[in-house]
């Protein structure tokens, strides 16, 4: 009886857990419909109240895949030819030719394009020392050395790629490499073809700007803040009036960062807050870092809105611009993300095309990483006119407008090699590396393939995937109730629990529901039914031998167990392998097999074995047909 309770106990609790995983993607389907249903003022009004709800329910929700909600798949190649070329120190005939084949071999496949060059060389042959290195180098170290180069340019690439995709704010995109040269890129809801063709084809910007003095910083914010609360009118000229008593914003980073939902008591204190201070209270600042603004993730897009306002907007002075950090950070205690506003000049003090190279490394003295960059002539006495006249204050590295890293000039730089310090990682470093080469020798990027996805053609797969669904289901409920009667029929109840399991388990998860992955799940209805089809035909071989109900039914679940593992452990392994080699639809399915294994193993052995005792002790005999 004990052991009966303790699977009780279990069950309830996989379907509390698989109830509050699921409870986000209702929300977020009640939230759309409601949006829906209003227009105008009545939506912004409603998103404004319900903002943060709205965006917890969205980024909890079970996701759903490009092909079910519609937007835009595009394929980018790098030119990595174009790379070799412009790499080469000299070119001539020969050259020319070999680089004409392959480009027209490569234009129709992804093969590498290293190999196939070097291929070409040797046939004809001719040292690469004469194009590359010197010549002392044997043609296989300069191959390695070409290919480490072109697999950077397809890493900026991708670096590149993904920080637009991430200022163009995409709500669940997808970014993965293909092959050697090729990138694939999903966008979500996204459908206007030429934005998206400018987003990622135009050229990287990449910049060297000074950050505003902290006083100016702190006197643009406030009159932003005056301005929205209502204590002063707009200026239309170069800012703002001040309010005639200074109330600073508190410097407390952990208030923003913490937990800080309010609760009954507090939820009239903090409308005030935001009545009184509309701009300080989602944007704040601290004492030990008073030339930036925090801001948490939730509350970004509600602080750009404010930003893009046309009547605050004239408050901004003309040289100066707000910008955003690249990357979102996690606060010390809480663990939410929060983003750095930057408070910049307009104008660039430098821009990438000086850099010829930067590195990633650590520094012997203290072993911490560090970014070694370094320019070519005309930007080392840019950069050393600069840091000479700005020693002490901040220059923010900008990548297509989003702050990577703002060090401190500590003194004058002269001859182009300068140290980037502070890192926190090495992963960092290397980001800040591949993005500080993003201006140097850039690998052009064309669109090779570009498919949009209508949001009614999504509708239309959702529909098709769930009626496909709810027939298999029906199908197999109705075989189960044919041929084993009320035995098939509590098999039936343990494929209501699989799928409940198997959807809570994949939204827990954040993962992303795709039309393959909609066929895994069909795939394991049935795979769910065969784990009690081998019980019950066991069950039915006992019974035949003269077995009460009771011992044939353990013992067909003991003979049982073995075949059941066997072939679920085989299946699973093969989904590891699908899921390992398999690119986005053929991963999609993979993981919806993978899961409905462990819950259909789950719901065939423990569900329905506790369905069978509770029925045997209140004196209800299972028939197995």
């Amino acid at each position: 009886m004990r052991n009966q309770l303790s699977r009780i106990l279990l069950i309830l609790a996989a379907v509390v857990v698989s109830l509050v995983f699921l409870y986000p993607t209702y929300q977020d389907y009640q939230y759309r419909k409601k949006l829906a249903s209003l227009a105008g003022q009545d939506s912004v009004t409603y998103l404004e109240q319900n903002q943060d709800a709205i965006l917890s329910a969205r980024l909890k929700r079970l996701k759903l895949g490009l092909d079910l909600q519609g937007g835009m798949r595009v394929v980018l190649e790098v030119d990595v030819i174009q790379l070799l070329d412009d790499l080469a120190k000299n070119k001539d005939d020969n050259f020319r030719s070999i680089v004409k084949e392959i480009r027209s071999q490569t234009t129709t496949n992804d093969e590498s394009v290293i190999p196939m060059f070097g291929k070409k060389f040797a046939d004809r042959g001719i040292r690469m020392s004469r194009y590359y290195g010197n010549i002392r180098d044997t043609d296989n170290a300069i191959l390695a050395q070409l290919d480490g180069e072109t697999a950077r340019a397809v890493d900026r690439a991708i670096e590149i790629v993904r920080n637009r995709v991430d200022q163009y704010r995409v709500s669940e995109p997808n970014i993965q490499k293909q092959g050697t040269r090729r990138i694939i890129v999903e966008l979500p809801g996204v459908k206007d073809e030429r934005e998206v063709q400018s987003l990622l084809q135009g050229t990287a910007r990449l910049e060297f700007r000074l950050l505003k003095d902290a006083e100016v910083t702190y006197r643009v914010m406030k009159s932003i803040d005056d301005f929205l609360s209502g204590k002063v009118e707009g200026d239309t000229t170069a800012g703002a009036k001040t309010a005639k008593k200074e109330e600073k914003p508190k410097d407390a980073l952990e208030e923003l960062l913490g937990n800080n939902k309010p609760t009954t008591s507090d939820t009239t204190q903090e409308a005030q807050v935001v009545r009184e201070h509309p701009f300080f209270a989602f944007v704040q600042r601290i004492v030990q870092n008073p030339y930036e603004g925090y801001v948490l993730d939730k509350n970004r897009d509600r602080v750009t809105r404010l930003l893009a306002r046309p009547d605050v907007q004239r408050l901004i002075p003309a040289d100066i611009q707000f910008l955003w950090s690249a990357r979102s950070e996690l606060s010390g205690t809480e663990g939410n993300k929060f983003y750095r506003l930057f408070v910049l000049k307009r104008q660039p003090e430098l821009t990438g095309e000086v850099i010829v190279d930067a590195r990633a490394s650590v520094n012997p003295d203290d072993n911490r990483p560090v970014v070694n960059m370094e320019m070519n002539s005309e930007g080392s006495r840019e950069w050393a006119r600069i840091t000479g006249a700005n020693i002490n204050k901040r220059i923010a590295i900008v990548l297509d407008n989003a702050v990577f890293s703002a060090p401190n000039v500590i003194n004058k730089i002269a001859g182009g090699h300068s140290q980037i310090t502070n890192m926190e990682s090495p992963n960092e470093a290397k980001l800040l590396e591949i993005v500080l080469k993003a201006g140097a020798l850039p690998a052009p990027v064309s669109i090779i393939e570009q498919r949009s996805v209508g949001p009614s053609l999504g509708e239309d797969s959702v529909r098709s995937g769930l009626n496909s669904t709810a027939l298999a289901f029906i199908l197999t409920v109705l075989f189960m109730l044919f041929y084993y009667h009320n035995a098939g029929a509590t098999a039936d109840i343990a494929l209501l629990f699989n799928i409940l399991f198997l959807l809570g388990v994949m939204a827990g998860f954040a993962a992303t529901l795709t039309l393959p992955g909609i066929a895994g799940i069909v795939l394991t209805l049935g795979i769910a039914v065969d784990a009690n089809v081998l019980i019950n035909e066991r069950v039915r071989e006992e019974l035949a031998g003269g077995k009460t109900l009771r011992a044939a039914i353990d013992a067909g679940y003991a003979r049982a167990f073995t075949a059941i593992v066997d072939s679920n452990v085989t299946t699973f392994l093969t989904g590891v392998v699908l899921y390992q080699f398999g690119s986005g639809p053929v991963q999609g399915f993979a993981l919806t097999l993978m899961i409905g294994i462990v819950a259909s193993m789950f719901s065939a052995i423990i569900i329905t074995r506790v369905i069978f005792n509770i029925m045997m002790n209140k004196g209800l005999n299972p028939n197995f047909g």
